[in-house]
């Protein structure tokens, strides 16, 4: 829990910059991840998304009690922000995760041509001219792989529906 400990703390900031408040709630987020860690699922999305999840859950609520019983603090804006760039960046991993797990699922071939183009930035006559391979096949490899990716991501999205 460690590892998650920077994230679930600037979760919990959106709430309140008072210590004890914002204690009594990561400890609160981090019973309730122990009581759902066996709903874990890590083909449906990563640990830190399931935890951020399970804190950006614990926070909402905590805030709606808070505003229920007239004791509602104001939110800073900074802590906002810092919560939004957190979420984007476990969102940026597990989108990458997903994407890693579909390109591994590639023929190989379609796989290297793919990260050739993307992850070396190569254009497709480079490639041609670095494999040997007809400028044609390499396009048409390329065209297959990023269908086959595209629809095995669509796939993925639709098993977490």
């Amino acid at each position: 829990m460690t590892r998650y400990a920077p994230l679930v703390w600037s979760l919990a900031k959106k709430l309140s910059r008072d210590a004890t408040t914002l204690e009594e709630l990561v400890q609160e987020i981090f019973v309730d991840v122990w009581k759902s860690a066996g709903r874990f699922d890590p083909g449906k999305a990563s640990e830190a998304t399931f935890i951020a999840m399970i804190a950006r859950r614990r926070v909402i609520d905590r805030q709606r009690r808070f505003a229920r019983s007239g004791e509602a603090q104001e939110l800073l804006e900074s802590s906002a922000g810092a919560e939004d760039a957190a979420l984007e960046a476990v969102d940026l991993r597990d989108e990458a995760d997903r994407a890693g797990a579909a390109l591994s699922r590639l023929k190989p071939e379609q796989r290297k041509l793919i990260l050739m183009s993307v992850v070396e930035g190569l254009t497709h006559e480079e490639i041609a001219t670095a494999t040997g391979m007809p400028l044609g096949t390499i396009k048409s490899h390329i065209r297959r792989g990023l269908d086959r990716a595209a629809q095995l991501l669509r796939g993925a999205s639709e098993e977490d529906a």
